[in-house]
C-alpha cells in the first residue's frame, strides 16, 4: 500500500500521529488494522456468548426431559414388578389346573377300564 493511500485521523494534517514521548510518527494504518482485529474479536465473543446462552436453554429443557423420563422409568419398573407377581400367581394356578386335569383324566381312564 502506498503512503498516500493509508488511513489517517485527519487527512489535512500530516499523515500520522507524532508521539510526544518518543517523537516517532505512528502510521494510522496500524491503528485501523488493530480496530479491525478488535471488531472481529468482539464479533467472535458475541457469537460465543450467544452459543453459550442457547446451550444453557437447551440444558434446562434437557434436564426437564430427563426428570420426566426418570419418573416414567420408575412407573414402568413398578408395572414390571406387578406383572412379574401376576405371572407367578398365574403359574401357580396353571400348575393346580394341570394337576386336577391329570387326576380327572386318570379317573376317566380308570372308569373306562383302561
Amino acid at each position: 500500500m502506498r503512503q498516500e493511500e493509508r488511513l489517517f485521523v485527519d487527512p489535512v494534517s500530516s499523515r500520522g500521529i507524532r508521539s510526544g514521548a518518543f517523537g516517532e510518527r505512528i502510521d494510522m494504518t496500524g491503528v485501523a488494522e488493530a480496530a479491525a482485529r478488535l471488531s472481529a474479536a468482539l464479533d467472535r465473543l458475541e457469537s460465543a456468548s450467544t452459543s453459550l446462552s442457547d446451550a444453557r436453554k437447551r440444558s434446562a429443557k434437557d434436564a426437564a426431559a430427563i426428570a420426566s423420563l426418570e419418573q416414567e422409568r420408575v412407573g414402568l419398573l413398578a408395572r414390571i414388578a406387578e406383572l412379574e407377581e401376576e405371572t407367578r400367581a398365574l403359574a401357580s394356578v396353571t400348575e393346580q389346573v394341570e394337576g386336577r386335569l391329570d387326576g380327572a383324566i386318570a379317573d376317566i381312564r380308570t372308569a373306562l377300564g383302561r
